[in-house]
């Protein structure tokens, strides 16, 4: 099968269901930019240690199962459930507690890890909008929404542990530097 179809040409696609839309309709707007999301979350993903990178491929098909119930409204078996969100909370209360987390303005890019996950919560955040849009509109799954505001928070909070861990690593490289010199120091006659 070729992927190719050419039912596209005339500017318009189909959702799930069969219905044609518009290819500039709210729906597919959002999908486009879940899938963009979805894009930057294996960006960050590629450098994640473990337990990151099993969290963000966890997030990644929990994404895919929104898309498809904005792709199809319907069926039910695309509908997310509370455990999801509050997994997300869980996970947000253990870093905010992990670390003293700034409470003012920062400048992002600390790290590369905190800055792929910076990217990838600024697009969540604009899914998210255009997801209340996509609501407004046409209905959708609440839990899904909540999802998506917790993912955003999650990303943020991930992204500052992110830099965090970067500065206590290269605090403790300096260290130990300092401490290798002054044993050189010492040993010498």
């Amino acid at each position: 099968m070729k992927i190719y179809t050419k039912s596209g040409d005339g500017g318009k696609t189909s959702l799930m269901n069969g219905i044609r839309v518009s290819k500039y309709d709210d729906r597919i707007e959002l999908l486009g930019t879940i899938d963009e999301l979805s894009s930057h979350i294996g960006l960050a993903k590629v450098i994640a240690e473990q337990s990151l990178h099993d969290r963000l491929s966890q997030i990644q098909k929990e994404l895919m199962q929104i898309m498809a119930q904005i792709a199809d409204p319907r069926n039910s078996q695309y509908r997310l459930s509370e455990d999801k969100i509050q997994e997300l909370e869980a996970e947000i209360d253990w870093m905010e507690n992990a670390f003293p987390r700034a409470k003012e303005f920062i400048l992002y890019g600390g790290c590369e890890q905190s800055a792929r996950l910076d990217v990838a919560r600024a697009v969540a955040r604009r899914a998210e909008r255009r997801f209340h849009k996509v609501a407004q509109n046409y209905g959708a799954d609440n839990k899904a929404l909540q999802y998506m505001n917790r993912l955003a928070d999650y990303l943020y909070v991930a992204a500052r542990y992110a830099d965090y861990r970067t500065s206590s690593e290269s605090e403790e490289e300096i260290r130990q530097e300092v401490i290798k010199n002054v044993m050189q120091t010492i040993k010498k006659p």
